[in-house]
C-alpha cells in the first residue's frame, strides 16, 4: 500500500496527529508528507482513516 499527500492538503496536520509514524508537516512546503514509500502493515489502517478524515481529500491510497 501506498499512501500520497497531493497538492490539495491544506496543512491542518490532521493525519500528523492521527498517525504521527507515517506522516509528517514539512514547513518548506507546507503541507504534510509521507514518511515510507510502502506504509508498514502495522499502520495501514490508520492511514485509510486519515484519508478518510482529510478535510480536503488530499491523500491518495494506492492499494497493492
Amino acid at each position: 500500500m501506498k499512501a500520497i499527500v497531493t497538492k490539495d492538503c491544506m496543512g491542518d496536520r490532521r493525519c500528523n496527529n492521527l498517525c504521527p509514524e507515517v506522516f509528517e508537516y514539512n514547513e518548506e512546503e507546507l503541507k504534510s508528507i509521507v514518511k515510507f514509500d510502502e506504509i508498514p502493515g502495522e499502520y495501514k489502517d490508520l492511514v485509510r482513516k486519515a484519508a478518510e478524515e482529510c478535510g480536503a481529500n488530499a491523500i491518495e491510497i494506492e492499494e497493492d
